[in-house]
């Protein structure tokens, strides 16, 4: 019985879905600049979560938006649209046409990111842009609902029409000083309240992407257009949302807000959130300068189904420490995996009493480390070969390592690559560094990857 820590509540719930296809949705990735591994965690965490899902026999209908349009450089009311940023940064020509092809290409490099990390793709992919029409619909429905009011420059919520506004966070809204969360405006009846709609009170000098409304041409806000696309594909309410805790206060929460006040009904029953990865104790963000991308792993020759074995060590809701030791150290770990599935023979039938303690961990709030204890204790017992290959096959399911394909790319190794990475060790062992290393090279030009690990050479071939 799966299990799932729930942030509305939180508290740790049995799961229990609204019908027999879950609604799954995950906040998805502003694509003005590359993703960093930081934001790569979240997604990372809501593929565990979808392969549990589907592990446990649930059929699923996941949708995972593209904002490429009202995400300010806040999360806030506050700052330039993060597109209009990433114009100026690139020194592109301040039009529409431009920021599409920004938008596009770093969807382009997101979906490629997420590809390399085996991570599975929604049902759905749904763009900010595509769905304007109907934002202004739930906005609309939101002012008849009496939840909403102008001003010079946008239409804004009224948070204290809504008497458990920031329920999800538990806010103190009485205690928050004004500009606290949101941007100080004289015209804002309360600190709290965020823009529905934005009016182009500059004619576009500063904003090129522009619709007509009953407010005035303007865009939408950010948050309005989570609370749209996902109640379109999925119904509301529907049954999981997924983020990154960033998003509690004030994203989730009034996503929340807009689609209580237009329907009445829950946005989500269940709100899963994922902790931030640590690097010299900041949380990662694309704000700072020289953030770590899936690429800069890659540079590196870390195989990217090592950071994604990286972010199975730490359970979801725990920060992560990121380390090019501990990253080495999970390649390692993924290397040794792999060596020891390549060694099996072909699967037989799937260990129960085995299945069953790894079942208990993933359905226990995708307790992944421990589910990855169960894995080695499973490769280091005394259970038959096919047994084993057979009942870690079945659990990578959920690791997603593709245990599967690397054990036949493993089988494949030409044997002069064998016999030359074999000489490179001798080579080694004598201390004749310079001719180990152009042995390496050799061997690296002819498509191959060699490392060096504690167990002892490993050789795959290059992606």
């Amino acid at each position: 019985m799966l299990k799932l820590y729930n942030t509305l509540t939180r508290k740790k719930e049995t799961f229990r879905p609204i019908k027999k296809k879950v609604g799954l949705y995950t906040c998805g990735p502003t694509v003005y600049n590359y993703a960093h591994i930081g934001n790569l965690r979240a997604y990372v965490f809501a593929d565990i979560l979808k392969r549990t899902l589907k592990y446990d026999g649930y059929k699923i209908k996941h949708v995972i938006n593209i904002t490429d349009v009202g995400h300010l450089t806040s999360d806030a009311d506050s700052g330039e649209d993060k597109m209009v940023k990433a114009l100026k940064r690139e020194g592109k020509k301040f039009n529409r046409r431009s920021m599409k092809k920004i938008a596009e290409f770093y969807t382009r490099a997101f979906r490629q990111d997420i590809k390399k990390l085996n991570i599975q793709s929604p049902d759905r992919w749904t763009k900010a842009t595509a769905y304007v029409r109907e934002m202004i619909k739930m906005i609309r429905l939101i002012e008849k609902n009496g939840y909403a009011y102008e001003t010079s420059d946008g239409l804004y919520f009224d948070t204290a029409k809504m008497s458990d506004y920031g329920k999800l966070a538990q806010l103190d809204v009485k205690g928050l000083q004004p500009g606290a969360r949101v941007e100080i405006n004289p015209e804002k009846k309360n600190p709290t309240d965020f823009a529905l709609w934005f009016k182009a009170v500059d004619k576009g000098k500063s904003h090129l992407m522009r619709w007509s409304s009953p407010w005035g041409k303007g865009w939408p806000g950010w948050h309005i257009e989570c609370s749209t696309m996902s109640t379109r594909h999925l119904g509301q309410p529907f049954d999981i949302h997924t983020g990154g805790i960033d998003h509690i206060p004030v994203h989730h929460t009034n996503e929340i807000a807009q689609a209580e006040a237009a329907k009445n009904r829950p946005l989500a029953n269940y709100w899963l959130h994922g902790e931030f990865l640590i690097l010299d104790k900041e949380k990662m963000a694309k704000s700072g300068e020289g953030f770590i991308t899936l690429s800069t792993l890659i540079d590196k020759n870390f195989d990217p189904l090592a950071y994604r074995y990286f972010c199975l060590t730490a359970h979801y809701r725990s920060p992560l420490n990121f380390s090019w030791e501990n990253l080495r150290a999970s390649q390692n770990a993924l290397n040794n995996l792999y060596q020891s599935v390549a060694g099996c023979p072909c699967p037989t039938k799937i260990n129960k009493e085995i299945k069953e303690k790894f079942t208990a961990a993933v359905n226990d709030d995708l307790d992944m480390p421990q589910a990855l204890s169960v894995v080695w204790d499973l490769i280091k017992s005394n259970l038959p070969a096919g047994e084993k290959m057979a009942t870690i096959l079945d659990f990578d399911k959920i690791l997603g390592l593709d245990l599967a394909k690397m054990k036949k790319k493993l089988l494949k190794i030409p044997s002069e690559i064998k016999e030359m990475a074999g000489k490179r060790e001798s080579l080694r062992k004598e201390k004749n560094w310079s001719a180990a290393d152009q042995l390496r090279q050799e061997i690296n030009q002819r498509g191959f990857q060699i490392e060096d690990t504690e167990q002892g050479i490993f050789i795959r071939r290059k992606s």
